[in-house]
Order: structure tokens, then C-alpha cells, then sequence
């Protein structure tokens, strides 16, 4: 029988065994927080994130309404067609104008339509959207243009509703200190935040024609058509819309076509589509639902792309929503469509939309204006510069026989051109 002295000392023991265990684990947890940053010590970044905007259903489904013109603030999309252009006030509605007289168009009207950002037409009908709606304008009095119908519910971006807040429309940038976690570092610029809506925080995630006419977009389109579809695309899908009445559009299939779609080009039987990585080549020859062929793939920037016969254009562009510091001119050779390849890259100072009809080659370059080049020649576009335009700023062209829509920050313009040493400036409709 043991002692009571000697139980004393087992149990001595394990107090100071459970008493060293303890005070191991204060230590450890003491050195591992001392060996990191406090809250308050963390270095503070500035940083710009993207701000969700609700709107009530009833601002946002609304019937289009014509009214009298207006001043062009915001223009986006343009679209040429019968004699009058349109052009998109954007998020707010489109302009109409009387262009029939190249010297003199006057604007006639302007159609109130909320969250419209591209249109397509054909016939006496317009197709516009209306935030989640695709909307049908009759058009055949360019006086009194009126909603004819609607599809409800068909583009992704604003499916969105939150029952206290309204229908997600849009996001502002907007700025905002925040404290990095110490072992982060500095926040990559090549991240994009974005309000998370459950909790508050900052979340963030990487950037990786059958009698009827059709009208003519430029190259920075997301809605086009060919044969009896509609085919519109977002940043990541293609939905089609079967428009054979052309009154009631039906709406068709719709096709993944990954991240970062930028533009649509019908050529023929096929659709190119300007991507942020690259151009995606489809094989349109069943329209109901096209199917992709190949991509000619480049590094990460801006990319609206134009096609004539064997050669497809791409413009690459620098600039913050392009993640990109290459400015140029690609020439893709498409003649097998499976296989394109680069025929030559030319240095650009900033260019934006393109346009091509025959061998004239127009770049629009933003704030260094409009370029005209003769393409005749692919592998030597840079020595058949025809003009250089400057003081005009560019977004996007419509060469259309021999008049070249071209639209800038501060207008419209109109040249009268021939590829050749005619480029007579017709008129102006200022914004």
C-alpha cells in the first residue's frame, strides 16, 4: 500500500506535467501571434469595386414610348438602315434620324427605353432590349415608332430580383479603403471586387435575309441577324430568336460559349465572335442552333473583329477595361476555318471598331482619330496607309457602298469615300 507522501508526489507530478502542457500551448500561441501582424498593423490599399444598382419592376419593365428628339449624351451602338440611322442613348434609348439627305440628317424622334443597349432590324421591326426583355418596335412610321411586342425574361444579365430591393440593373465603380490581411500583401489590380449582397464584405473574383431588308451594325454589335434568327450574345451565351414573324419573335436555342464574348459578325454562313482571349469561329449553315468550329486565340485584351473573304480583322486594344498594353492590327487568314492563322500584326496607337468594304480598311483609334487604309495587300497594310484623320475622336465605323458612318465621342460623321484619294466629309450630327 502506497504512502500518502508518495500518492502526493504522483499527483504533484501530474499537475506540473498538465501545468508544462498548458503553458507549451500559451507560449506557442503567444509566438505564433506575436510572429504576425495585429488587425491594426496590416497595411491599408485602396481599392475600386463594382456596386450593384436595383431598380423596382416597374421602372424597369416599361412600355417603349416615342418621343420628340433629344440631345445625344451617351451614345452607344449605331445601326444604319432604309435611309435613317439609329443610335443608342445607352441604358436610356434610341435615336432616330433622317438620314436620307447625306448633307442634312435631322433628327426625328427618340424612343424612350430603359436598360437598351443593342438593336437589330428587319423589315418594318426593331429588336431592342429592355434590361431583361427583348422588345419589338414597329418602325415602319419613323414619326411614331411603337412597341409592338415583347419577350419576357430572356437575357441572364437581369434575372436577378431581390423582393426588397428590386431588379439588379447595373453596377457603379465606386472606391473604398480596406485592410489587406497580412500574409495577402498588396490586392493585384487584375482582380475585380464586387459588393457581396448577403453579408456587406468585398468579395472578389479574377477577370480571366428572305425578302424583308436587314440593317447594318458596326463591329461592336451583340445582336444580329442572318436568315429568320435573331442571335444576341452576352459575355458568356448566344440565345437565337426564330424571327420568321418577323411581329412575334419566338425565342430559340441558346449556346454556351464561355467567358469574355465581346462582339458578333455574320459572315456567310458563319459567325465570328471578338472574345477577350481570342476570336471563336461558328458554323451557322443550320441557324437554328450554330456549332464552333475552331478559335484563334491572343492574349487578354478588347477584341471586335470584322471578315472578308479569306481574312478576318481583329482589333487589340490597350486600356483598364481591357486588361491589356497591346495596341494592333491582326490579319487572320480563315480560309480553312478549322485551322486560322496569324498572317501579320500591325502596331496601332488605340484602336477601337473597324470596318472594311472591298479593299478600303477603316480603323477607328479613339483619341487619334480615323485611319483609312487600303487592304488590298494583306501582308502590307502599314505601307498603303490612304488618310489618317485627326482631331476626331473614333469609336466605330458602318462603311456602307461608298459612305462611312463613323461614330466618335462628340458625333456622328459622314465621308463620302472611294479607297482611293476621294474622302469628301459630308455632315455632322453633334452629341
Amino acid at each position: 500500500m502506497e504512502s500518502p507522501s508518495s500518492i502526493k508526489s504522483k499527483n504533484d507530478k501530474r499537475d506540473i506535467a498538465k501545468l508544462s502542457v498548458l503553458t507549451f500551448l500559451i507560449l506557442l500561441f503567444l509566438t505564433l501571434l506575436g510572429s504576425g501582424c495585429k488587425e491594426d498593423d496590416c497595411p491599408v490599399q485602396l481599392i475600386q469595386y463594382s456596386e450593384p444598382v436595383f431598380a423596382p419592376m416597374e421602372e424597369v419593365r416599361v412600355t417603349a414610348t416615342y418621343e420628340q428628339a433629344r440631345e445625344i449624351e451617351n451614345p452607344g451602338k449605331i445601326y444604319y438602315k432604309d435611309g435613317y440611322v439609329f443610335i443608342n442613348e445607352v441604358d436610356k434609348g434610341i435615336h432616330v434620324i433622317d438620314n436620307r439627305n447625306l448633307s442634312h440628317p435631322i433628327a426625328v424622334g427618340f424612343v424612350n427605353l430603359p436598360g437598351n443597349k443593342d438593336l437589330a432590324a428587319r423589315g418594318d421591326y426593331m429588336y431592342a432590349d429592355n434590361y431583361m426583355d427583348l422588345v419589338v418596335l414597329d418602325i415602319s412610321n419613323k414619326n411614331k415608332i411603337v412597341e409592338s411586342s415583347r419577350v419576357q425574361d430572356v437575357f441572364d444579365a437581369y434575372y436577378y430580383y431581390y423582393e426588397d430591393l428590386g431588379v439588379l440593373i447595373d453596377y457603379q465603380l465606386r472606391e473604398e479603403e480596406v485592410q489587406v490581411d497580412c500574409g495577402q500583401g498588396n490586392i493585384d489590380d487584375n482582380w475585380i471586387w464586387f459588393r457581396n449582397l448577403e453579408n456587406g464584405l468585398i468579395a472578389f473574383s479574377q477577370d480571366n435575309s428572305g425578302g424583308a431588308t436587314t440593317g447594318v451594325g458596326g463591329s461592336l454589335a451583340r445582336f444580329t441577324i442572318t436568315d429568320d434568327f435573331l442571335y444576341t450574345i452576352n459575355d458568356w451565351r448566344m440565345k437565337l430568336f426564330d424571327i420568321t414573324d418577323l411581329k412575334n419573335p419566338t425565342e430559340g436555342n441558346t449556346v454556351e460559349l464561355g467567358w469574355g464574348i465581346e462582339t458578333i459578325f455574320p459572315y456567310q454562313d458563319k459567325l465570328f465572335l471578338g472574345a477577350r482571349n481570342g476570336m471563336h469561329i461558328y458554323d451557322n449553315s443550320n441557324p437554328t442552333l450554330p456549332e464552333y468550329i475552331s478559335t484563334y486565340s491572343h492574349i487578354n485584351t478588347c477584341d471586335p473583329v470584322v471578315v472578308q473573304g479569306d481574312y478576318a480583322y481583329v482589333t487589340l486594344r490597350s486600356g483598364n477595361e481591357c486588361d491589356n498594353f497591346t495596341n494592333q492590327l491582326d490579319v487572320i487568314n480563315i480560309k480553312d476555318v478549322h485551322n486560322p492563322f496569324l498572317v501579320k500584326s500591325y502596331p496601332m496607337q488605340n484602336p477601337h471598331g473597324l470596318g472594311i468594304n472591298g479593299t478600303c480598311l477603316f480603323i477607328a483609334e479613339g483619341d487619334y482619330g480615323l485611319k483609312v487604309f487600303n487592304a488590298s495587300d494583306v501582308s502590307k497594310i502599314d505601307e498603303n496607309l490612304i488618310a489618317h484623320h485627326e482631331g476626331i475622336h473614333a469609336l466605330d465605323v458602318i462603311p456602307l457602298d461608298d459612305v462611312l458612318f463613323m461614330i466618335g465621342n462628340d458625333g456622328l460623321y459622314q465621308y463620302q469615300y472611294d479607297c482611293g484619294n476621294q474622302f469628301q466629309y459630308l455632315s455632322t450630327i453633334y452629341f
